[in-house]
């Protein structure tokens, strides 16, 4: 049986950036197409960081135009050199979650393409997006 999930609440997020939808991100059934909460999750995440990768997200509840949508960030885990990102997706002023989801990012040296460790002033501003 699968995992019955609780939308995440607003008072679960750190950090929040304010998004707002667009007409073309409707599909023929008049709610945001789902690959759109991943761009949402992508540009919330960017508006903190630069480098994203790995998502997953659950949807709980429909975005449409013209939603105003409301990103929340927090860290979940910080690693050696990578850290988890949640983001979660707040209709209007709704306090539960319309979808959420995660990044994992990999820090890398621009040259070399391996893994290095997060410096300590890095590591200090990520602290602040933890629970």
């Amino acid at each position: 049986m699968a995992e019955q999930r609780v939308p995440t609440t607003r008072d679960e997020y750190r950090v929040f950036r304010t998004l707002t939808t667009r007409w073309l991100d409707n599909d023929i059934y008049g709610h945001m197409n789902n690959v759109v909460h991943y761009s949402l999750f992508d540009t919330a995440v960017n508006g903190w960081l630069i480098e994203h990768r790995l998502l997953d997200s659950r949807y709980y509840s429909e975005l449409a135009f013209p939603d105003v949508v409301t990103a929340g960030i927090r860290v979940a885990h910080i690693g050696n050199s990578s850290v988890r990102y949640e983001v979660g997706l707040f209709r209007n002023d709704e306090v539960r979650a319309a979808a959420d989801g995660f990044f994992v990012h990999v820090y890398v040296d621009r040259e070399t393409r391996k893994p290095v460790p997060l410096a300590p002033a890095f590591r200090a501003a990520l602290d602040t997006l933890q629970q």
